[in-house]
């Protein structure tokens, strides 16, 4: 029986198995097989690349008042995310574009080029208030393309010269290359750091996040951070039942003992158009327990794939939702973990950074 070559299927080095129209797109494709599989199925056949646009953004600092997130301005200096995790809730946000919450939302990305530009006006402001900014809140800044663009380091530089505070998440051991930035604002308490590790198993990572660092290089990016005197803490994140829950108490001991001092964790999260994508990640990667993580999740979201409720959505709800946030608990006391939002950054440093004067600084 002949392999339908139009159906979803594991790329090497790609988290999304398809790459279906985004929810604002007004045309629709439907693919048929007009009986050439061979070309669409060979294994030789170029796999596909990574390309990067250059964007020159209007604005670059994002704000929320959301009750349930810890922070009410961010900067993300790519659009897209090469790590190509099947979970990120933040694929959906490609359909802005026209483009593919799937394939597309890792292989076409956008460098926002002008990012230090941009945020020098925007903290230069009369009417600008100082709140720490949080680096990476939907696309990870430490992604594969930051070796080259180097965007993330270029805010790191601006937000160090005039003493703004920040916040970082990521899953990349390139933080390692900033060290240099965040041990001195760290100095001057202007920065925390967090490393999200939600498995220790190098072959779910290797299919979950395929271009993120290995779980076990996190750990030793954590050991490089605490040992610069860098603030830095753990996030499980996500956590997705039956899949890789078992691993939260290991995740948290080890990044403990490489320094962590803080933690926090969510579950995973299925918005609009995530949910068919995780379905097919779940159908090629983890077909016999596919089902039972899929019920996990509806149980922890009142009987839906997702539940946008603030109160709910970070943590799920229920029997199994109240069990892990036991355990996490329960762990976080035996190692002694802070929680994520203790530590308070310091606003009171920050001073407007100077416009650029080929005359320089006279007084």
């Amino acid at each position: 029986m002949p392999v339908d070559p139009t159906a979803p299927y594991a790329r090497k080095g790609r988290g999304a198995a398809s790459n279906p129209e985004g929810r604002f797109e007004t045309t629709r494709h439907q693919a048929e097989d007009d009986g050439w599989q061979s070309l669409l199925l060979d294994a030789e056949a170029p796999r596909p690349r990574t390309e990067v646009t250059e964007e020159r953004a209007r604005s670059v600092i994002s704000r929320n008042d959301s009750p349930d997130i810890g922070f009410d301005q961010a900067i993300n200096p790519y659009r897209g995310c090469e790590h190509g995790c099947i979970y990120c809730y933040a694929r959906p946000s490609h359909g802005y574009l026209n483009l593919s919450p799937g394939l597309d939302f890792e292989t076409r990305l956008r460098a926002k080029t002008n990012l230090a530009e941009v945020l020098r006006a925007e903290l230069s402001r009369r009417s600008y208030v100082p709140s720490p900014i949080n680096i990476g809140s939907n696309t990870d800044p430490y992604q594969p393309v930051e070796k080259r663009w180097r965007l993330t380091r270029a805010a790191l530089e601006l937000l160090a010269e005039c003493r703004h505070p920040c916040t970082i998440v990521t899953k990349n051991a390139l933080i390692e290359r900033d060290i240099d930035l965040l041990a001195a604002m760290a100095r001057e308490n202007l920065v925390q750091v967090f490393v999200s590790i939600n498995s220790l198993d190098n072959h779910l990572a290797a299919k979950l996040e395929p271009r993120a660092s290995a779980p076990h290089r996190r750990i030793q990016a954590l050991r490089a951070l605490s040992d610069a005197g860098i603030p830095a803490g753990v996030l499980v994140a996500p956590i997705i039942p039956a899949l890789n829950d078992a691993d939260m108490e290991a995740v948290l001991e080890q990044a403990h003992a490489a320094g962590a001092r803080c933690a926090g964790y969510t579950v995973v999260r299925l918005p609009y158009e995530l949910k068919t994508l995780f379905r097919e990640w779940l159908a090629l990667h983890a077909p016999q327990r596919a089902a039972h993580v899929l019920s996990l999740i509806q149980q922890m979201n009142a009987g839906r794939d997702y539940d946008s409720d603030f109160r709910t959505r970070m943590r799920g709800q229920g029997v199994f939702a109240q069990l892990l946030k036991r355990r996490f608990e329960v762990a976080c006391r035996k190692h002694g973990f802070g929680r994520a939002r203790e530590l308070k950054l310091d606003t009171s440093r920050f001073m407007p950074p100077r416009e650029a004067s080929p005359q320089g600084v006279l007084f």
